[in-house]
């Protein structure tokens, strides 16, 4: 890049602040009679939205699953290969930064200082971040990839006739676990690295609103005040509550079962209507005490349960096995990293279009929605460091939990299929919410340990709401982060409704639907937004 074209850049950056002045009448909140503090054009186009297709999907619920099927149907058989290398290019670019004189870079300028310490952060990184997905999929997916669905051709340890080959239960096991890393690892926070980047810098170093549109000034210029950013808000809106509507559909149904499988609650969409609505509840009161009151203390109590949670089934079980495991998983993600994440050449197209893509479309998302929340408790960190942390910190996390949980209820699997509930659950019958109960069933104070496993999905379902609804209403607020309370609870009703309708809808398929929908026109805008990171940090490094 030219000298001259240096200094355009850099003086543009620079500039932002003063444009931002200039444009803010188009963004500026507006106290309303209900004490609501919006973004007019932003709130009103993403809350009639919701409000119109929660109604139509609710008188037209036969229609609304068609058209679910075929959303995903079309996402994950034609667009597979575009998914793929989408996430692969996130997760070279986040490297690249790391390796780059752009690392050095602090989020909030030179002088700022991190606002939490690191347990709190990581706290939040992990409530936030990964949510009900460790419960619902930790036994699921390393079973479920082991034996039916299997990761680059893998022999499975069941033959024709039913009986168990051992040969292929080590080879199995290791690329079931390195099947469920890739899905939870590196690709999927690697996109979470490109939002909260983009709207760290944008907020911290440059002074521009907490929103979506921030991070799209260096390429519209001041039309970002105007309905290019409105519409990239309302999108991030859409996308963020669809991917906390499946997060919480996929909770509704794992707190179902467990207290089918603990008390003999009966299994319907009833049930689950009702857990959606008394978590929702929860979290409007965790959402009104606000992040600090709310949030911030849910998510600290989160990790010490699941950490204890994790503890009993490690030391309860067959321990030795599980942490072989987890390590023969890990060891086998690292070598076969490059064929896993291919986006073409591999014989397993039904791996990869049945979970790969669904995978990368979910994380992207949620992007709007995990990546506003980790910008928001960052501030302070350089580029190097909160890349490394945010890439490898909870990555580590979920491969330990997934390797342990994993191996466990192979384990199970293996010594006795004829009486495995894991089996049962997974394979046989296919009832994915029961798959941690299955495995929990082989362990010693199994009622104990699923009700504490049922009062964990319910946790992880309040702190995945209440941190949504904090976003979301940031986003509609015009980037403010201190709108009205009220606001807030309007936006945590709206995402429990929607996971309510896309529950009555269609069930998982609808939830699916629901991501990749949003997640095909959103991901372009990721794209977008690397190329102003580059900006972003190529004016911070001129001016220091």
């Amino acid at each position: 890049m030219t000298t001259t074209s240096d200094s355009a850049t850099d003086a543009e950056i620079s500039d932002m602040q003063t444009d931002y002045v200039v444009g803010q009448d188009n963004i500026k909140g507006q106290l309303g009679p209900i004490g609501f503090d919006i973004h007019n054009r932003v709130f009103l186009v993403s809350a009639l939205a919701s409000l119109v297709f929660i109604v139509l999907t609710l008188l037209f619920p036969e229609r609304a699953g068609g058209l679910f099927q075929a959303i995903v149907g079309f996402t994950t058989t034609r667009l597979d290969w575009y998914f793929m290398g989408l996430v692969d290019f996130f997760i070279l670019f986040s490297i690249a930064l790391v390796i780059s004189p752009y690392g050095a870079v602090r989020l909030g300028g030179p002088e700022a200082r991190p606002d939490y310490g690191y347990l709190s952060w990581f706290a939040m990184l992990f409530a936030a971040g990964i949510g009900i997905g460790l419960l619902f999929f930790g036994v699921l997916e390393p079973v479920y990839h082991a034996n039916v669905s299997l990761p680059l051709g893998i022999a499975s340890p069941f033959g024709a006739d039913g009986t168990l080959n051992p040969e292929a239960i080590a080879e199995a096991t290791a690329m079931g676990l390195a099947g469920t890393y890739l899905h939870w690892g590196l690709h999927g926070w690697a996109v979470y690295v490109v939002m909260a980047l983009a709207l760290a810098l944008f907020t911290y170093n440059k002074g521009l609103p907490f929103s979506i549109r921030s991070a799209f000034y260096p390429i519209l210029g001041e039309r970002v005040w105007g309905w290019w950013g409105h519409a990239i808000d309302i999108l991030a809106v859409f996308s963020t509550l669809f991917g906390l509507a499946t997060s919480l559909g996929l909770g509704a149904q794992q707190a179902n079962a467990g207290m089918n499988f603990v008390f003999g609650l009966e299994v319907s969409a009833t049930a689950q209507v009702i857990i959606i609505l008394a978590v929702t509840a929860v979290a409007l009161v965790s959402v009104w005490r606000g992040l600090d009151g709310g949030v911030k203390k849910l998510s600290e109590w989160n990790m010490v349960l699941a950490v204890l949670f994790f503890c009993f089934v490690l030391f309860a079980g067959p321990t030795l096995v599980a942490l072989s495991g987890f390590w023969t998983g890990l060891t086998t993600y690292v070598t076969e990293f490059v064929p896993l994440s291919a986006p073409f050449g591999r014989e397993d197209d039904a791996y990869r279009q049945a979970w790969s893509v669904f995978y990368w479309a979910w994380w992207v998302s949620w992007a709007p929605f995990v990546g506003m929340f980790i910008a928001r408790v960052s501030r302070g960190r350089t580029v190097r460091e909160f890349v490394v942390c945010v890439l490898l910190i909870p990555s580590l996390f979920i491969f330990i939990w997934m390797g342990v949980f994993g191996a466990t209820a192979l384990e199970q699997l293996y010594a006795d299929p004829d009486n495995s509930l894991v089996k049962a659950y997974v394979i046989d019958s296919y009832s994915p919410e029961l798959s941690l109960f299955g495995m929990l069933n082989e362990l010693p104070l199994t009622g104990l340990m699923a009700t504490l496993g049922i009062i964990l999905a319910l946790i992880f379902f309040v702190t995945s709401s209440d941190s949504g609804s904090l976003v979301i209403d940031t986003i509609t607020a015009g980037g403010k982060i201190d709108a009205p309370r009220p606001q807030r609870m309007f936006w945590a009703t709206v995402e429990g409704l929607i996971a309510i309708v896309l529950l009555l809808g269609g069930g998982l398929s609808a939830l699916q639907a629901g991501v990749t929908a949003t997640a095909i026109p959103f991901s372009i805008v990721m794209l977008l937004m690397c190329y102003s990171i580059l900006r972003a940090l190529h004016g911070e490094l001129k001016r220091r």
